[in-house]
């Protein structure tokens, strides 16, 4: 064999191992567009399922009078649990843009992928509430979205508080690897029961932007509607706080509390 050929026989391998390389780059590329495609899917089917069971209770009640007040809670809190095991080892199943912005405060979640999680969820929202409202004579007195019963103010509290109990426990069940994680759902969702129990008479309990806006958005009553933006918003992030500042770490106190690597410290897991 010739040096000649001998030349172009390695640049031959060397032309087909580049092409193995750049297609094994555009399989995996393809790969993690897939994955996430799958992601946002999930968070669109949970928080539909999430507004169509929960807000359905209310609208339903409030048209036929057939779910009582105690029934809204457990819907709203199995609906949460089911969602959880049906698609929380795909996505997460956030269903809250609020859980999705304090997870990536905390470096739990890729900050990247926000937008089209939020995205997700308000979809999502809009598109159960837009089912509801095809189903049932929705109106002004049957509307099943969010509206504070007395103040603007109290209203922001309550939300701050309960927003802050879920994310406590969702940080405690999903991101400290001590958890029974197999009982996350069940957690999660008696959270939700909970919540509504003590706050749906005051607030609504909403918890979650996406539970108020697409509502909000169908039915044209935009009412406090940035209560349930802010105090869920700012309820998740102090519960995220709280969380992490009690998780076991191995760094000494001294070491956590300095100025510019405290919030970091506490963010990693």
């Amino acid at each position: 064999m010739s040096t000649h050929d001998i030349t172009v026989s390695r640049m031959e391998v060397g032309e087909s191992s580049s092409t193995s390389n750049r297609n094994s780059g555009g399989l995996c590329s393809s790969s993690q567009v897939v994955q996430l495609l799958q992601k946002v899917i999930a968070e669109v089917i949970g928080t539909y399922f999430l507004i169509f069971s929960g807000c359905g209770s209310v609208a339903v009640n409030k048209i036929y009078g057939s779910v009582s007040f105690p029934g809204i809670c457990v819907v709203w809190g199995l609906i949460v649990m089911v969602m959880v095991y049906s698609v929380g080892h795909i996505s997460g199943a956030h269903f809250n843009p609020a859980v999705t912005i304090t997870f990536a405060i905390f470096r739990q979640f890729p900050i990247k992928q926000v937008p089209l999680y939020v995205t997700a969820q308000i979809l999502g929202s809009v598109l159960g509430s837009a089912t509801l409202c095809a189903l049932f004579p929705i109106d002004k007195k049957s509307f099943f979205g969010t509206v504070p019963v007395g103040s603007n103010l109290q209203s922001l509290l309550v939300e701050i508080i309960i927003s802050f109990l879920l994310m406590f426990v969702i940080s405690g069940v999903s991101t400290d690897n001590r958890a029974i994680g197999e009982l996350a759902g069940i957690a999660v969702g008696m959270t939700i029961t909970l919540n509504v129990f003590v706050a749906g008479p005051v607030s609504g309990a909403s918890m979650n932007p996406a539970r108020s806006v697409g509502p909000a958005l169908l039915v044209h009553i935009y009412k406090g509607l940035w209560v349930y933006i802010l105090g869920p918003l700012v309820g998740t992030i102090l519960g995220g706080l709280a969380y992490n500042m009690i998780r076991l770490t191995d760094k000494p106190v001294r070491e956590l509390t300095k100025s510019g690597s405290f919030l970091r410290s506490i963010s990693r897991k």
